[in-house]
Formats: structure tokens, C-alpha cells, sequence
């Protein structure tokens, strides 16, 4: 198999490392090309020791990880329990890197990112684990094009077992850090992504005719509240009642496409309103121009969204990046991303997170979000 996975939920660590490694001696031997770890945060003060073990005995070619709240093994979402998570990948072309970001009177620069001559050859997308603390993802997702003069998929997520800076582990091959970011150029095999925010639109696409910053001022020529009064207006009971839970906005990212669905806007939050000047004000900026439509978000429609991307796809292996407000706190139920993506995927070995923000391309952009299930399918 070129893919397998391995999960423990027992509370001592050295025996979770044994379950771990066990089972992936069983399924698919040592040396595999890439090896990710997924560990709780009850197993924080033992990591040096499991990563030391994990290294002795599978020999990784390439070894990465990370500590979070809730960990994924399978069909399994282990959230706020001792867990361990192991997933190996045989064929896959990688090269790791310890990204560590830099603060600067014009930004942040960040160093340790490879040349895009020094990509492993073929290059599909990037893994991309990061501490929350101290390392802002944002700039760069935003350089990155530039950097490699082409669009390379980035997806990951933010670290989420630790509270408070230098409460969460990174992995990179044998060692352990406290800070930065780790980094996976993949290549060898081919690497899809799926991006389910979990909403879906509700009345029509819109022009920003007049913004400033986070504040939209006109859409289609008129007051933004006022247009967005009328949206409400017409929505059914259903639609209301979950616009009134919480009201998004998204944007378009392709504007080239005739028509918008799902998989076309990235979805950020209506903090609010002023009804002085009838302006609007969302949780990042959006540009005159630009096409936007309300969304609404629920346990359902999160579902249904995750679902319906997944429709037709097809893995040999996979990884997943799911929000920590997801899970039971979204569902009311344990396990849903993880066994969805299972099902869908025939079964497919999977390992993942929950994250403190989730990194994942839409359309040609890759961005940092929240409430959202991020998937890299690995096909050979």
C-alpha cells in the first residue's frame, strides 16, 4: 500500500507510540517517503521522546507534525483525549523546511522557504503546519506567487493544542520546536484539494461599487445595509433563522467564470453595521470591483457542502484540516469530517487535526480560514 494510517487514543505516551508504530509496521513497513505525526495535547511533554522513537524505528525519509486539540485517524475525530496519529506515504517527492517569520518596519519577512529552483521536482502543493503565536501565515500566502512565479497549492492549518505562545510542538524530521512554521513541498504524485467553509449563498451576487478597506459603502449602486435589509427580507423562515445565527459574506476569486456556486467565493464574516452611513464592515478587505453574495452556515449546510464537494472524488491517501470549532460543537455528534471524507473516499487511509485556522486554495488563491474542512487527496 502507498498510503497507511495509525491512530491510539491511550493516555501514556510511550505506549501510544507503540500502538502507532506497531500498526504501521503491520500495514506498511519502514522507510516510508513521508511520515506526519498528529498529537494531542496531553502527549506535549513527551514529544521529544515519541518523535525519537517514531525516527528510530520507521525511518522516515521525510518526518513532519504537530500538536492539536482534536486529532484524526481514520474515521475518528479524538477531540480534547489524549490521542496519537500516524500517516505514512510511500512514492510521495518531498522536501521539509523550517519557516520562521520576521517582523520588519515595511512587514513581516519570512525565511527559510526554498527557491523555486530548489523545489523537489514537479512540485503540486504545499503542506504547510504553523504555530498560531508566531508565525502569521497570511504574508505568505500572499508572496508565495510571486516568489515562485506560479500558483502553488498551499494547505494545512494552524496549530491548536497550545493556549498560549510556545504551547504548541512542530515537527521537522528529528527535531522539535516551539515556534515558526514547517513546510512540505510535495511532489511525485498528484495532489488535489477540496475546501469545504461549510456555507452556502443566499440571494444574488452583488458588485462592490463603493468600499474603503474592511467597509463596504455601496453594492450595485446602493447603501450596503440597505441591499443587504432587502437580501433578509426575501430569504425564507429557514434561511432567516440561520442568517440571524450568523451572516457571511463571501467573495469571488475567479471573476473570469460566467457563474458563481460553491468552491468560488472565500467566506469571511459581517462583523456589523452602521446604519449612519449604511456601510457594512467584514472581517477582511474587499476591493471595488469585486463580486460578492451573502452566505448563511449550519450544521446542515456544512454537511451538505462538504459532501457535495466530495462528490466524484477520488484518493489513495489523504490529510485533513478541520476547524476546532467544528466537530461536536458544530454537529453535535463526534467524528463527522473525518468519517464523511472516509466514506467518500472508499476508505482511504486519512490522518489529520482540528486547527486554530485552516490554509487552502480557492481558485487560484490560497487563504486562511475558519470554520472550514481543508483535504489534500493524494492520487497516484
Amino acid at each position: 500500500m502507498p498510503y497507511a494510517t495509525a491512530l491510539s487514543a491511550h493516555p501514556v505516551s510511550a505506549y501510544a507510540a507503540g500502538e502507532v508504530i506497531g500498526q504501521l509496521l503491520e500495514s506498511f513497513g519502514t522507510e516510508p517517503d513521508l511520515l506526519v505525526l498528529f498529537a494531542s495535547a496531553s502527549h506535549t511533554g513527551a514529544i521529544d521522546d515519541i518523535v525519537a522513537t517514531v525516527a528510530e524505528l520507521l525511518k522516515p525519509r521525510v518526518f513532519v507534525g504537530c500538536t492539536a486539540s482534536t486529532v484524526v485517524g481514520g474515521d475518528r475525530e479524538l477531540e480534547d483525549s489524549p490521542a496519537l496519529s500516524l500517516w505514512a506515504a510511500r512514492g510521495v517527492l518531498a522536501s521539509a523546511h523550517r519557516l520562521e517569520a520576521q517582523a520588519r518596519d515595511d512587514g513581516v519577512a519570512v525565511t527559510g522557504f526554498p527557491a523555486g529552483s530548489d523545489l523537489v521536482a514537479e512540485a503540486k502543493a504545499l503542506l504547510l503546519l504553523a504555530d498560531p503565536y508566531s508565525f502569521p501565515v497570511q504574508p505568505l500566502l500572499d508572496g508565495l506567487r510571486d516568489e515562485l512565479g506560479t500558483f502553488l497549492p498551499v494547505i494545512g492549518g494552524l496549530a491548536s493544542a497550545g493556549r498560549a505562545p510556545g504551547g504548541n510542538r512542530l515537527v521537522l524530521d528529528g527535531a522539535v520546536h516551539s515556534s515558526g512554521a514547517v513546510a512540505v513541498v510535495l511532489g511525485g504524485t498528484a495532489v488535489d484539494t477540496v475546501v469545504s467553509q461549510g456555507c452556502r449563498p443566499v440571494g444574488e451576487p452583488m458588485i462592490v461599487t463603493k468600499g474603503e478597506g474592511n467597509l463596504v459603502h455601496e453594492l450595485a449602486g446602493q447603501p450596503a445595509l440597505q441591499r443587504v435589509q432587502d437580501i433578509l427580507r426575501s430569504l425564507t423562515p429557514d434561511e432567516l433563522e440561520l442568517a440571524r445565527g450568523g451572516l457571511h459574506l463571501g467573495r469571488v476569486v475567479d471573476e473570469s467564470k460566467a457563474e458563481f456556486r460553491r468552491g468560488d467565493f472565500i467566506v469571511r464574516n459581517v462583523l456589523g453595521a452602521d446604519s449612519r452611513v449604511g456601510a457594512v464592515a467584514v472581517s477582511d478587505e474587499v476591493e471595488v470591483g469585486a463580486t460578492v453574495q451573502l452566505q448563511v452556515r449550519d450544521a446542515s449546510t456544512a454537511d451538505e457542502d462538504l459532501r457535495e464537494l466530495l462528490a466524484g472524488r477520488a484518493a489513495s491517501g489523504a490529510l485533513v484540516f478541520t476547524c476546532n470549532g467544528r466537530g461536536t460543537h458544530l454537529f453535535g455528534m463526534p467524528d463527522h469530517d473525518a468519517s464523511v471524507i472516509t466514506d467518500a473516499l472508499d476508505g482511504a487511509p486519512l490522518a489529520g487535526m482540528s486547527c486554530a485556522g485552516e490554509i487552502g486554495p480557492v481558485g487560484t488563491r490560497s487563504f486562511l480560514h475558519g470554520f472550514t474542512a481543508s483535504v489534500a487527496l493524494f492520487r497516484d
